[in-house]
């Protein structure tokens, strides 16, 4: 299967070598040649810096791990030319251009799957499971923490000059660190109700917020809270769901789930595989990818749900700037 990348930087790097290690050979990178990282790993493949010239090499599959706000740049005619994609979230850092994409997508005949990495998390995937087998009875609330300190994802590299600190490439944390928005939504379905407001306190020298709180009601009257910030040292991703009859806690940092039943009085634990480390889900998301690409399996995160997830980010801004609740409906828009 020839495969286009579109972005090299350490997402696109992290996608090249999974796809190596699934055995995966015939590649055209499309790169802008801005990367920090060394070229050691592409000195031997076809390269291009205009879109048009890379889908010449007519690809079946398009792997985009651009920066936000150019992904649909590649994402429109990749798609118009029938290629299936494999987007990394957000699918853009606005709506504008969404139906151009449905368009290109329906003309061109490929299939998308949206790289919210987090649903092949394991732990999260028993979280799914004891939600939908009514382990805790009926979901009441859920509370997500998430706080990493931005300069240490890529200490190689000023981090004010890579995406997720620009505003010109789609950065900010709401957009950044979206996986919540997205996965409460595969639990609990689509929201009804957004209340939020962000600040720029970190004192990173950003024009991005670097930290946001997040309320929500959905549709089956489970109410969330979310906090989000580039600032937390040491970091922390966790969750907790509660419900009428158990509660249910995850830890990112261990990888645990755990779940306790209130009409037994027992805990459940779930434990991460042996050997498990973070590239797994990124690799599982890849394996899926390629079984889409295949049509052997249908996307576990469809542009559907890319774009559900896009809205309720956008709401979040709309939000915070307006000071008010957003109202949603079933397709999340205002």
């Amino acid at each position: 299967m020839k495969i286009l990348l579109a972005g090299f930087g350490s997402i696109g790097r992290r996608h090249l070598n999974n796809l190596r290690a699934l055995g995966e050979t015939d590649f055209v990178l499309l790169r802008s040649n801005r990367s920090t990282l060394p070229d050691d790993e592409v000195k031997d493949l076809p390269v291009e810096t205009d879109v048009a010239a890379a889908l010449v090499h007519k690809p079946q599959a398009v792997v985009i791990s651009n920066p936000t706000a150019l992904h649909l740049d590649v994402a429109i005619p990749a798609a118009r030319a029938g290629c299936s994609l494999l987007m990394e979230k957000p699918v853009s850092h606005n709506l504008e251009r969404v139906d151009e994409f449905n368009e290109a997508l329906q003309a061109g005949g490929g299939r998308v799957l949206v790289g919210f990495q987090f649903r092949f998390h394991p732990g999260l995937r028993k979280v799914k499971a004891w939600l939908d087998g009514g382990e805790i009875g009926a979901p009441v609330s859920c509370r997500v923490h998430w706080g990493e300190y931005l300069p240490d994802w890529h200490p190689w590299e000023d981090y004010r000059k890579g995406y997720s600190a620009r505003s010109d490439l789609g950065g900010g944390v709401v957009h950044t660190l979206s996986h919540p928005l997205d996965y409460q939504r595969w639990f609990f379905g689509n929201a009804q109700t957004l209340w939020a407001d962000t600040s720029s306190q970190g004192g990173l020298d950003m024009d991005v917020e670097d930290t946001a709180e997040i309320g929500m009601r959905f549709e089956n009257g489970v109410l969330s809270s979310t906090h989000l910030d580039y600032v937390q040292r040491p970091p922390e991703h966790t969750l907790k769901i509660i419900g009428t009859q158990g509660t249910i806690l995850w830890d990112n940092a261990s990888g645990q789930a755990r779940c306790y039943n209130a009409l037994s009085g027992q805990w459940q634990e779930s434990s991460l595989p042996s050997g498990f480390e973070r590239n797994n889900l990124f690799l599982d998301e890849m394996r899926h990818f390629l079984d889409v690409v295949r049509g052997a399996a249908e996307p576990v995160c469809s542009l559907a749900d890319g774009l559900a997830a896009l809205k309720l980010a956008e709401a979040v801004h709309r939000s915070a700037q307006d000071g008010k609740k957003i109202l949603l409906n079933g397709s999340l828009e205002n």
